[in-house]
């Protein structure tokens, strides 16, 4: 919408860039061409404003299949007015000389013309497929057919109207007829669903028992790990006891040995010994005996007072140390009369 402001009788309008205007002024074309700024009077102009960018224009409608069956078809057209002299010509883009509002409703118009001929190219293509194929290939078919429809169209350049792009965004059935339709691919769907999941548990099922089985073989060759290690064990075990009892039997013989020599040695130096200590006792007899019997020989040649004497001598010897003795006369008496006797004898 152009900017239009008012200063002591005269207008002045501001157009924008994306914004065409044209000027007339007593039936004579004053200004024309897009983002123009000017004064004007308002009882003699008339003024025109097509706007010159690209517009997108959605629709929404209804068509049938040939098999009977109601789709609804939204699509986007995508135009752009690149003739504004011929379209401010064959429609009404006059704006107010004060406000700068358009007069008519020419974008409306243009949006009718667009979407009635779209729709009418859709409807005939939509009416000779099949709900299934329109469902598959229809968005492809009917932008196709929009498109070369729209270009044939011969109004559009009568008026100055380039189509820049078509696109068709949904092509959908009725709820319920979408509800059947979705029921067979949702089974579709769930048995792959299934199946993926039957052959997950599978897969698991498998590896739980691969692993299950790996464990059993690791537990086994375990098992026989350590049989094989109690039997090395006692091997040793016994092969050790071998070993002492040998070394046992070893020192005890050589323990044997060692106290039958000493033993024996004990017996020789006894046995030596007791011959000696025989044949020393044997002589000390003999010269015992001898000087005995020298002294019996002694003894048997000498008379009896002498042997008295010598055996006073003797006890005296014998005696502790007497420093005095007293004799009384009837010890002395005693003693004399026991020698007389003896003499007599």
């Amino acid at each position: 919408m152009a900017d239009i402001t008012r200063r002591l009788g005269l207008r002045h309008l501001r157009g924008a860039p994306t914004a065409h205007i044209r000027h007339h002024r007593s039936g004579r074309l004053v200004h024309d061409g897009p983002g123009l700024s000017f004064w004007f009077r308002s009882l003699t102009a008339a003024l025109s404003e097509v706007p010159v960018d690209d517009r997108e224009l959605a629709m929404t409608f209804r068509a049938r299949t040939s098999d009977f069956q109601d789709v609804a078809v939204q699509a986007t057209v995508t135009y752009r007015i690149s003739d504004p002299a011929l379209a401010a010509a064959r429609l009404d883009f006059s704006i107010d000389p004060d406000t700068g509002v358009w007069r008519g409703a020419p974008l409306e118009q243009l949006g009718t013309l667009l979407t009635e001929t779209a729709q009418q190219h859709a409807l005939d293509v939509l009416a000779r497929t099949p709900l299934s194929a329109a469902l598959v290939d229809g968005v492809a078919a009917v932008r196709e057919r929009i498109a070369a429809g729209l270009e044939a169209e011969p109004r559009l350049p009568a008026t100055g109207i380039e189509v820049v792009a078509v696109r068709v965004v949904a092509l959908r059935p009725e709820p319920e007829v979408e509800r059947a339709l979705r029921t067979p691919a949702r089974e579709q769907i769930q048995q792959e669903a299934d199946r993926a999941t039957y052959e997950r548990r599978a897969v698991a099922v498998e590896r739980e028992r691969t692993i299950a089985e790996n464990e059993l073989a690791s537990r086994i060759e375990l098992a026989r790990r350590e049989e094989r290690l109690v039997d090395q064990r006692g091997t040793n075990a016994r092969r050790e006891a071998e070993e002492q009892a040998a070394a046992d039997a070893v020192r005890a013989e050589a323990e044997a040995t060692r106290t039958v020599r000493l033993a024996e040695a004990e017996a020789a130096r006894s046995v030596r010994l007791a011959r000696a200590e025989a044949e020393g006792a044997r002589e000390v007899g003999a010269a015992r005996a001898q000087a005995q019997a020298a002294w019996l020989r002694v003894h048997a040649e000498v008379d009896v007072a002498t042997l008295h004497a010598l055996t006073g001598t003797r006890l005296a010897e014998s005696l502790p140390h007497i420093d005095s003795v007293t004799i009384s006369p009837d010890v002395l008496t005693g003693l004399l009369a026991k020698l007389g006797a003896g003499e007599r004898e």
